[in-house]
């Protein structure tokens, strides 16, 4: 049976000197813990104002580009549509013509852009709520 080791009173002296001293002393444990993650550039582009045709040009040429970047995701913002003059025109649908609702259609409808999507989802409030959509980009495979 092996005894235990007692400490002189000269080792806890030593102890509390060296305890005390210890304010400068580099903690690892602390610096990993207290880093924020650093926030991620998400690319955007903003349709305010823009026709259904040149945004549906818009929207392809930016995704393409992203897609080639090697992002995973992006954000259109398109609005909301609220203010948009369709409404007073019976003879043109409400929602196909607001960019809200005919991006994503356009998106699923073109052959090259629907394979490189994961997923179209509407944004987070801090990013524009319903007025903004979350595309999710596949990974490019380089061969």
């Amino acid at each position: 049976m092996k005894k235990k080791f007692s400490a002189t009173s000269k080792d806890k002296i030593d102890w509390i000197n060296y305890t005390k001293s210890l304010g400068g002393v580099y903690d690892k444990e602390l610096s990993i813990t207290d880093k924020k993650p650093q926030p991620i550039n998400v690319p955007k582009i903003d349709l305010h104002g823009i026709s259904l045709e040149d945004a549906n040009k818009i929207v392809k040429n930016f995704l393409q580009k992203s897609i080639k970047e090697g992002c995973k995701k992006v954000i259109i913002i398109t609005g909301k549509g609220s203010r948009s003059k369709i409404y007073n025109d019976p003879y043109k649908s409400e929602k196909l013509n607001t960019l809200r609702h005919s991006v994503p259609d356009f998106i699923k409808n073109d052959s090259y852009l629907c394979n490189k999507i994961n997923k179209i989802s509407v944004a987070d409030l801090k990013n524009g709520g319903e007025g903004a959509l979350y595309i999710h980009l596949k990974k490019e495979k380089k061969l």
